[in-house]
């Protein structure tokens, strides 16, 4: 009898050790699929402020159809947004504007690997359809 009940337990403790992996890992996917999403949604926002800028003229602080003010740099990132962190990630302008088009590149605060961020990037063009598209 005490062999069964010995058996017994250690199967639980086996048991629960799977089921505890499991959850760990369910749970670390959910989070880096809801980080993924959080940055994709905040560099869709950061897309259509490229775009007010793209079409808002010179003389109101706007880009007079280009994207050549977006600089890869602080006063550029300035131009869309104050805040260049927030709980979700990291904004950044990969390479300054051109006349017809800007990256914006989104690192977020989940690992997608052992080593890297959740990192995303968007492509805004002065494109009439399809204008934003999602690179990575």
């Amino acid at each position: 009898m005490g062999q069964q009940q010995l058996l017994l337990i250690i199967l639980g403790v086996i048991v629960v050790g799977i089921a505890v992996a499991v959850g760990i890992t369910m749970f670390t996917d959910n989070a880096v699929n809801a980080n993924r999403d959080a940055v994709t949604n905040d560099l869709v926002n950061l897309a259509a402020r490229a775009q007010q800028f793209y079409r808002r003229p010179t003389a109101l602080g706007g880009g007079g159809n280009s994207f050549v003010g977006l600089t890869a740099d602080v006063p550029g990132l300035t131009k869309l947004t104050n805040r260049a962190t927030n709980a979700n990630g990291v904004y950044t302008i990969q390479a300054a504007g051109t006349t017809t088009g800007v990256t914006i590149r989104g690192v977020g605060t989940e690992h997608s690997d052992a080593v890297n961020y959740v990192t995303m990037d968007i492509f805004v063009s002065n494109a009439k359809a399809d204008s934003v598209a999602i690179v990575h």
